[in-house]
């Protein structure tokens, strides 16, 4: 699977795929971990996320558990509806700490 990223100034943004499911997130943990061991900041774009389930949940904990290891930060950015809705239903919102748009005429 390969991730579009991109380097922005000191941090690197990794747009993240449509699907976050158990199907996919053996491919996407492979694709994802060399940028989790680079060293700098992460921000995982999130607006394409159509599917996720508890296993694309799970990989998304043990990346920004990674990060903090690390000790550099992993932020959720531009979260879509489907992302929003996982973590409100787990109450996982204050663990990620990221601050979230819920944008007019949408429900999370």
């Amino acid at each position: 699977m390969q991730l579009q990223s991109e380097r922005l100034d000191n941090r690197t943004v990794v747009t993240l795929p449509d699907e976050l499911t158990i199907y996919t997130v053996g491919e996407l943990k492979e694709a994802l971990s060399p940028l989790l061991y680079q060293g700098c900041d992460l921000e995982l774009n999130l607006a394409n996320v159509t599917e996720i389930d508890s296993a694309g949940l799970q990989l998304l904990l043990a990346a920004k558990k990674t990060a903090q290891q690390q000790s550099y930060s992993l932020s959720l950015v531009w979260h879509s509806n489907a992302v929003l809705e996982l973590l409100e239903l787990c109450q996982l919102s204050a663990f990620f700490g990221d601050p979230t748009l819920i944008t007019h005429g949408e429900r999370p």
